[in-house]
């Protein structure tokens, strides 16, 4: 079944069960925003911007799910098995994941090419036992993984990186930037996952953020924050769940063309509650000519 056009009515949002949070979200600024993504020469900021919390509503909508749709809200929620016995062997999610990822997402969206070409797991614990390993823990402020502008760039340096040879007939197709999200371990209790309908966000939310690498400057959107923002999560996810998120959409039709989305410290979780695990598939979806 698509996840990317329901027409079904949801009930509304007010109706749903809900936690209250805080969210991070970035205070308005004239200031050009950077983030380094190593140490930054000495007398450098890593980073500028400033961020304040705001408590705002998170809805379940785990009673909504078959009417949450990619084109819509800009994300959607399945029920998605995978073979996969350890999602920390690299090998294992190249041989077992990527297979799966790439028939879900033709299944999800009607997209007759997937390319995948980056991935990452969070693991709090792990992370501070080994800061080397690749291995993060949960990002908990609002943002966006693309910018209106990085999307395309990303794009064409991935697919001539992976030796793709028809790049400029499949850029002139929509294409999409889908996460594909999951947890790994036990069911998700803490730090879970919360994102923003795209149907609530105002252009003027974004702001644009630059990545600075050692080789290269990449774009991300950090976020202002709106009271008309509707946050949605699904509690207690599980190792047989999905959520599938738009981080870039090349049509500028009105549709969702990117979906905010944040960890949170949900205050239901146990005190005692296990670090999340989760992994984030990033992916270019193009959709038929």
């Amino acid at each position: 079944m698509s996840l990317n056009s329901q027409v079904l009515d949801r009930p509304i949002v007010e109706d749903l069960p809900s936690v209250e949070a805080n969210l991070s979200y970035l205070l308005p600024t004239t200031d050009k925003l950077f983030s380094y993504v190593y140490e930054p020469p000495s007398g450098v900021l890593r980073s500028n911007g400033g961020y304040q919390s705001y408590k705002v509503p998170i809805y379940n909508a785990r009673s909504i799910a078959e009417n949450i749709s990619l084109d819509r809200e800009g994300f959607a929620f399945t029920q998605h098995h995978t073979s996969v016995r350890n999602f920390y062997d690299e090998e294992e999610i190249r041989q077992v994941y990527y297979p799966e990822a790439k028939q879900l997402l033709k299944e999800a969206t009607g997209a007759t090419e997937v390319v995948i070409f980056d991935y990452t797991l969070r693991n709090a614990a792990l992370m501070k036992q080994d800061i080397n390993s690749g291995i993060r823990e949960p990002v908990k402020r609002v943002h966006n993984d693309f910018t209106a502008s990085s999307g395309h760039i990303r794009a064409r340096r991935e697919l001539a990186a992976q030796g793709i040879d028809n790049i400029d007939s499949l850029l002139q197709r929509r294409f999409a930037i889908i996460n594909v999200w999951r947890g790994i371990g036990d069911t998700i209790q803490e730090s879970p996952l919360t994102l923003c309908d795209a149907q609530s966000v105002a252009p003027t939310d974004l702001v644009v953020n630059n990545l600075i690498y050692r080789d290269r400057i990449g774009e991300t959107y950090a976020v202002t924050y709106n009271p008309q923002h509707k946050w949605y999560y699904f509690p207690q996810m599980q190792r047989n769940e999905a959520v599938l998120i738009k981080c870039f959409d090349s049509a500028e039709d009105g549709r969702a063309r990117f979906a905010l989305h944040t960890g949170f410290d949900d205050p239901t979780s146990p005190p005692n509650a296990p670090p999340r695990e989760s992994i984030e598939l990033r992916t270019f979806v193009f959709f038929p000519e």
